[in-house]
């Protein structure tokens, strides 16, 4: 069974017991989430939410919150002498999808 869910703007497909990357959330480790803006649910019997699957939720334990790599932002505008460098390191929680529940 697997389900798509939506959280920091995006939509993720998960599984029970798979690991996912989302965009930061205020949690601690070892902390549990309940996701209940779920928008579909798939396997034997599918269920399509419009916007939401009603009663559906997805919980996952909170494994660690850090920083991905970083990436060089470099602005430039040709024959003006400008250029501007930057880097972004985008914050992450990583998760541990627990169970879909229906």
């Amino acid at each position: 069974m697997y389900a798509i869910i939506e959280t920091g703007g995006k939509q993720i497909k998960v599984e029970a017991g798979q690991e996912i990357y989302i965009e930061k959330l205020n949690v601690d480790a070892d902390e549990t989430v309940t996701f209940d803006k779920v928008l579909f649910v798939g396997g034997n019997d599918v269920k399509v939410g419009a916007p939401f699957v009603e009663g559906a939720t997805v919980t996952a334990k909170a494994v660690k919150n850090g920083k991905a790599k970083k990436i060089t932002v470099f602005k430039y505008k040709a024959k003006k002498n400008y250029r501007k460098k930057q880097g972004h390191r985008q914050p992450y929680t990583k998760l541990v999808v627990d169970a879909i529940n229906l």
